[in-house]
């Protein structure tokens, strides 16, 4: 399979398979690389079903298997989303080696298109009404923050990740102070005019300033040789040492800075369930501005030190698997063959099911039963099915591949 069939990506990802999946497969023992990537689309694949588990699932706060399945979806889907962005983006400028002269320009302006055209997306799906905190217009801006770095090798990538997972979640912290308003009561607040690009970089759902290292994490590991079976059991030892790091930081931490269970129990605006699962987990609530010690705990979308260690690491291990599973075991390919389909079109499979939510009026996130939310897998990956057979991309990311065109234009 040719790198610049990538080219034609989803926007979520940026990347889609430019055949259909049984083609795909077929050549598979002709072409190893090919298994590499149809990884990739698996892992995405388990990403659209995991934001599909945290949206339309369970509330995890009810408790039992399906509760704890249920919270492992939320912030860990949305964050391996943002690192199979990264990893798509270096896709289409060059994965091994940048692409230059005109074919690099080229793959500059397609990035530029997919990120304006994300922005565009990601407002209209807002405006839409829906409960979701819809992530595209976020990505857009992820795109264009990291384009500067496309040109980078591994080692300085992973090198700006790593200092950017140190320092940007406590300046978001001051940032977030600095916006924030405290009302009458103990409660902080958003000022008035608090969305848009203050939105996008500091007051979201995935504020800028703490989502980047997971793009950047990803545009480091697509640098890697991951044909390579070493180099696929270091970054699943890397990944493992990662989620170890942050939840167990957080776990020790919480437990042995004094006073950091009960401040961030009584942190304004948190509600939620035991703080004791803080360490991992978002049912405890958090707060919209908490106190220093807020920053101690990992849980996913606390946008915390602790939390992006922990989530890049839940990334790496999922991509490593989804490598090393399609690449030795031909019947889980097989097996897996509707999820690689839906991972092949995920920006259609994410804007469908935002859709689908505000036409069936779904209203509260998490909290349907779970026969919804497997009505929305199955219909999903049905129809990632029959479409691949028919055709070579997803519908989104035909229309997608139209909106780049312009970008052959330069030379």
């Amino acid at each position: 399979m040719s790198q610049n069939a990538y080219e034609t990506t989803s926007a979520i990802a940026a990347c889609a398979r430019p055949e259909p999946v049984g083609a795909t497969e077929s050549r598979h023992t002709e072409r190893p690389s090919t298994g590499r990537l149809i990884g990739v689309d698996l892992a995405r694949g388990l990403a659209v079903f995991g934001m599909y588990a945290a949206h339309v699932g369970p509330d995890p706060a009810q408790g039992g298997t399906t509760g704890f399945l249920m919270e492992l979806s939320h912030g860990r889907a949305s964050a391996l989303f943002a690192f199979l962005a990264g990893f798509s983006i270096m896709l289409i400028t060059g994965r091994r080696t940048p692409k230059s002269g005109r074919a690099g320009r080229q793959a500059v302006a397609k990035i530029v298109i997919r990120a304006l055209v994300l922005l565009a997306v990601g407002t209209a799906l807002t405006l839409y009404g829906t409960p979701v905190e819809v992530i595209l217009a976020f990505y857009g801006l992820f795109f264009l923050l990291v384009l500067p770095l496309h040109r980078l090798s591994a080692g300085p990538l992973m090198v700006i990740a790593s200092v950017g997972a140190l320092l940007l979640p406590q300046l978001l912290y001051a940032v977030q102070h600095v916006l924030a308003t405290r009302e009458p009561g103990g409660i902080w607040t958003w000022p008035a005019g608090a969305d848009g690009i203050l939105s996008l970089l500091f007051t979201g759902g995935y504020p800028a300033l703490a989502w980047l290292p997971f793009v950047i994490a990803g545009m480091a590991v697509a640098r890697l040789d991951l044909a390579a079976t070493a180099v696929r059991i270091r970054l699943a030892i890397t990944g493992l040492g990662l989620a170890v790091l942050g939840h167990g930081g957080s776990w020790l931490a919480l437990h042995m800075v004094p006073g950091a269970m009960s401040a961030i129990a009584w942190s304004d605006g948190a509600e939620g369930g035991p703080v004791a699962s803080a360490w991992w987990s978002d049912t405890w609530g958090y707060p919209v501005v908490g106190t220093p010690r807020t920053l101690l705990v990992a849980s996913p979308h606390s946008e915390t030190t602790l939390s992006i260690l922990a989530n890049t690491g839940v990334a790496i291990i999922v991509l490593a698997g989804c490598l090393a599973a399609v690449d030795a075991f031909p019947r889980f390919r097989r097996l897996a063959r509707p999820v690689i389909a839906v991972g092949s079109m995920s920006l259609t499979a994410y804007v469908l099911h935002v859709i689908a939510i505000g036409m069936l009026g779904i209203e509260e996130l998490p909290g349907s039963p779970l026969y919804v939310l497997l009505a929305f897998v199955v219909a999903m990956a049905a129809f990632a099915m029959l479409w691949s057979r028919l055709f070579r991309r997803g519908p989104l990311e035909w229309l997608l591949g139209l909106a780049t065109k312009p970008a052959e234009l330069i030379r």
